[in-house]
């Protein structure tokens, strides 16, 4: 091999590397407490997480306040930041419900999951604004959640915390162009999009959503995967949630589509829970979605 040939293939190595580097996203890497091994200490789970490659936790609405101390600690201690909170009552209370008493809980565990955000340092609160059911109309649930969120926005402002309204199949928000209206009809910053990218495979594109939502609009986002395949039982196509890159997401267009936009937030995974095995795997299969394999 000449002195010629080392350097060029030195050259392409490290231009390959460089390209390669600059492929990434610059997005951290999120995991949900739930996913985490429930016969640990809080300390242990988190210490876990951040072990096998995790950069941050979302936790869940959690109303004992031994708890809520015990996480923050945890996450004090292993240097893990809870950087954002899943509210936990919309579904069974949701906003959208005609029943006052149902709201009420809703709102309450708002406020619950916002005290949560600003005990752990986190910066959003996860919610489903609405749903859409035999009870519920469309058009309802629509001015039903305005009027509730317009409620808590003064409280989200007062402690910095971003309520984040999540698309899911709740038969609520079905376009990327009216959940963009739905955000911006609130015309404030502490109201954005959690975008969770597995839930859009039903009836759109992934890419498409984040290049309409933009990064303005955006404020954190889910990370899921499943296959729509065919039961030859009930004879119609039925959701199977998969690991990530198992199912059927193109995840090279979406890695465009947050490398188009800019998008430099968080990206929690949402699946099952495991063990440490099954976390690290989860883990590296994270790093090649942001690295754009």
């Amino acid at each position: 091999m000449t002195r010629r040939s080392v350097i060029t293939a030195a050259s392409s190595a490290l231009a390959a590397a460089s390209q390669s580097a600059a492929q990434r996203l610059p997005i951290k890497k999120g995991v949900l407490t739930s996913m985490l091994p429930k016969e640990m200490t809080w300390k242990d789970r988190f210490q876990l997480a951040k072990d096998v490659g995790f950069e941050a936790v979302e936790g869940q609405t959690e109303e004992d306040a031994a708890v809520e101390a015990d996480m923050r600690k945890a996450s004090e201690a292993t240097g893990l930041p809870i950087h954002s909170v899943m509210n936990m009552l919309h579904w069974q209370f949701p906003l959208s419900s005609s029943d006052p008493a149902a709201v009420e809980k809703s709102m309450k565990g708002m406020e619950t999951s916002i005290r949560n955000a600003v005990a752990w340092g986190g910066t959003t609160v996860l919610l489903v604004p609405g749903v859409v059911n035999p009870l519920t109309r469309y058009e309802d649930a629509y001015k039903r959640s305005q009027t509730q969120i317009r409620k808590l926005i003064p409280l989200a402002e007062k402690n910095k915390i971003i309520i984040a309204v999540e698309n899911v199949w709740n038969k609520f928000l079905l376009s990327p162009m009216e959940f963009a209206a739905y955000v911006d009809s609130f015309q404030s910053p502490w109201l954005k999009a959690y975008f969770d990218v597995g839930n859009i495979l039903l009836y759109g594109y992934p890419e498409d959503w984040i290049r309409t939502l933009g990064k303005e609009r955006i404020a954190k986002v889910h990370l899921k995967d499943f296959h729509n395949r065919r039961n030859q039982v009930v004879r119609a196509n039925v959701p199977e949630f998969v690991n990530l890159r198992d199912g059927d997401m193109d995840w090279k267009e979406v890695h465009k589509a947050f490398a188009d936009i800019g998008y430099r937030g968080y990206a929690t995974v949402e699946l099952r829970g495991g063990d440490e095995k099954y976390l690290r795997d989860v883990s590296a299969r994270v790093d090649k979605i942001l690295n754009g394999e």
